[in-house]
């Protein structure tokens, strides 16, 4: 059991993040909802669509507030290839967010379910090497497969970010046992991408040794999405407490939590 450190970034690709949860933009009420979930989750990454951005910083357009919002968060930006079905269409949108975004990460997205928005696990190593190849620092989105997962780390992923359930769902970890696998099998950061709707279910996968989130219906969507970023930010943190600190051992009958001895005689004469 390893203690919890001062502090403990989470590190992907040789870049240190002081927050362990990502946050995406889509969906908020306004974008002055947005700016102030963000503000109080504090996050490592924001996530964004190209398909978003129609005009180039700076231009003119209907999205440049947009882009002005998140140049003023000063929170670094993860670009997205939401929506693409192909290698090539994926590849190509990589390159256009590389150029716009003036960064080389890029959340590997490419679909290959309509209904499920389940990744399409026959081409996504194909994708994931020619961006790696490419310079790109990917972060792909992916099931909780074992064997995909270690592929993708074989072309040189440097961090894998498996599902917990579908997009957009917020049933939380479906395939515990396949997470938990994955955890102990690949040595690589992992981030839980999709699926989560409440902070329990952040705090619940942390435990089990992942070491970030990404989240964004699930905050987007509630009630109150700053306060529920703010419960995200601390169920993470929460979670990762937990994990270092080292959970009991689950036992098959109740154990006492007070010793015997000391306990009066007339309850031991009571109970014979």
């Amino acid at each position: 059991m390893n203690s919890l450190p001062d502090n403990d970034p989470l590190v992907l690709y040789g870049q240190r993040f002081e927050s362990r949860l990502l946050l995406g933009t889509a969906r908020y009420p306004s974008p002055d909802v947005l700016e102030a979930a963000v503000r109080r989750a504090r996050p490592a990454m924001l996530t964004a669509s190209l398909r978003r951005q129609t005009a180039t910083p700076g231009g003119t357009g209907s999205d440049n507030g947009f882009w002005d919002l998140l140049r003023r968060l000063g929170v670094p930006v993860l670009p997205n290839t939401a929506g693409c079905h192909s290698v090539q269409e994926a590849v190509a949108t990589a390159q256009m967010a590389r150029e716009l975004f003036d960064t080389p990460w890029i959340k590997l997205e490419l679909i290959g379910d309509d209904y499920t928005l389940q990744p399409d696990t026959l081409n996504l190593v194909d994708a994931a090497s020619q961006l790696i190849r490419d310079g790109f620092q990917v972060l792909p989105y992916c099931t909780e497969d074992l064997v995909l997962c270690q592929r993708l780390v074989d072309v040189g992923c440097q961090a894998v970010m498996p599902w917990a359930a579908p997009i957009g769902t917020g049933r939380g970890p479906v395939n515990p046992y396949a997470l938990q696998v994955l955890r102990e099998r690949l040595s690589v950061p992992l981030l839980v991408d999709a699926g989560l709707g409440l902070p329990s279910h952040a705090c619940q996968v942390m435990e089990w040794g992942y070491d970030g989130v990404l989240l964004n219906t699930a905050v987007a969507l509630a009630q109150d999405p700053v306060a529920m970023a703010g419960a995200f930010a601390d169920a993470v943190q929460a979670g990762r407490s937990a994990h270092h600190a080292g959970a009991m051992a689950a036992q098959d009958s109740a154990q006492p939590s007070t010793p015997v001895l000391g306990t009066p005689f007339w309850h031991h004469a009571a109970s014979q």
